[in-house]
């Protein structure tokens, strides 16, 4: 395909017909070359146009050498074609890559950040900026800056130019792809930036709408911002609007009053936990105990709905009364049985080799080390012929 392609000519053109020139496979997928597209490549941060060619999925587009490949959920033969653009999907990328534009130039020109790094995401953006850190009053400056720059409704508008007028204009530019030879392409927005760039972007600031900063890290020195614009934000306020109202249900709180509701029911939550473990450890050794007066060396107890962490709880406080015994416990919980054998210091028992037994008469399987093993078992249909095999194993 020769000349500039019509996604860059024509970027709100959503059908198109064109000529399937050739076809092919990349890594088992089938491919097709065309003779023009409306369809972007990915590059440059931004994410491949999506849609149908002659009703067939167009799952990926790649630059590869000279020719756009467009990679397809099934294959086509060469012929003329009808190409069908996925146009919410273009329209998102290029509200969220103008919106990198203006934002990359406004954090420059009115605050001195430098953007280094630029990622179209598939629910937030990100651009990195050469600066350790960003307060949340100088963020909030940079958003309000920038909705203003939206509200003027800047034109943006794209050229070509020959590679050599560029050291005389005052661009802006993270580098040119390697192996670029000829005409470089810039992006304008009128009167804020002039940027080096190849994507798809809108006529008109205005037709971002808005754009949200939502939060920062710190990444390699600098900070990474990550924003949405347009659709993705005004989907992101009303879906933290309906989180809101779901939580304002449950919490039986207003919005202001959300975050002490949840941190006070956390605590409480947390409090009752370490009533409950208190109260499993006593059960734990109210069991414990009274498996130590059975007369087998080897006991055993069934635990239903109960978690696995509580044989745990009773094997601690067991070989703590019982040295010279063993014990096989099991325990469900949910659609899932466990199972744990352990033995007292002074117990006659090969754990790890009696623990496989065990296993796999259970359908189970398991591990550990020294006086403990323990998994999870298929079924405790078998756990009384286990029981037998361990006090046969123990005279």
């Amino acid at each position: 395909m020769g000349g500039i392609p019509l996604y860059e000519r024509e970027p709100y053109r959503t059908e198109s017909r064109t000529v399937i020139l050739s076809t092919g496979e990349e890594d088992a997928r089938p491919f097709a070359v065309l003779s023009d597209t409306i369809f972007y490549p990915e590059g440059g941060g931004q994410p491949a146009d999506r849609g149908l060619l002659n009703g067939t999925p167009v799952l990926d587009v790649q630059r590869r050498g000279g020719e756009i490949r467009h990679l397809l959920e099934r294959p086509v033969v060469p012929g003329p074609a009808t190409l069908r653009l996925d146009w919410g999907r273009r329209f998102d990328h290029m509200q969220q890559h103008t919106g990198q534009h203006l934002l990359t130039a406004v954090a420059q020109d009115r605050f001195g950040w430098e953007t280094t790094a630029f990622h179209l995401g598939g629910h937030l953006s990100d651009i990195e900026l050469a600066v350790p850190k960003v307060p949340p009053e100088e963020l909030r400056a940079l958003e309000d800056a920038v909705a203003a720059e939206i509200r003027a409704a800047r034109p943006v508008t794209a050229r070509r130019v020959a590679a050599a007028e560029v050291a005389g204009l005052p661009v802006r530019t993270r580098g040119l792809p390697e192996g670029h030879e000829g005409e470089i392409r810039l992006v304008e927005i009128a009167g804020v930036d002039l940027n080096t760039c190849g994507g798809t972007h809108l006529g008109s600031t205005a037709e971002i709408e808005l754009i949200a900063l939502v939060a920062t890290e710190a990444i390699r020195g600098g900070t990474r911002l990550f924003f949405a614009a347009g659709g993705r934000a005004r989907r992101r306020l009303a879906s933290h609007e309906e989180r809101s109202a779901a939580l304002r249900r449950l919490l039986g709180a207003p919005d202001e009053a959300l975050v002490s509701a949840v941190e006070e029911r956390l605590t409480r939550l947390k409090d009752a936990g370490k009533l409950l473990k208190g109260r499993e450890g006593e059960e734990a050794r109210e069991i414990a105990a009274a498996l130590a007066r059975e007369e087998a060396t080897v006991v055993s107890r069934f635990f239903p709905g109960r978690p696995a962490t509580f044989l745990n709880s009773v094997a601690k406080e067991f070989v703590s009364a019982a040295p010279s015994k063993s014990g096989l416990f099991a325990a469900t919980g949910g659609d899932r049985a466990f199972f744990l054998l352990v033995a007292g210091a002074g117990a006659a028992l090969d754990v790890q080799a009696a623990g496989r037994e065990v296993a796999a008469l259970l359908r189970g399987k398991g591990g550990g080390s020294g006086r403990l093993f323990q998994g999870t078992a298929g079924s405790l249909d078998a756990l009384p012929a286990a029981l037998e095999r361990l006090r046969a194993r123990t005279g």
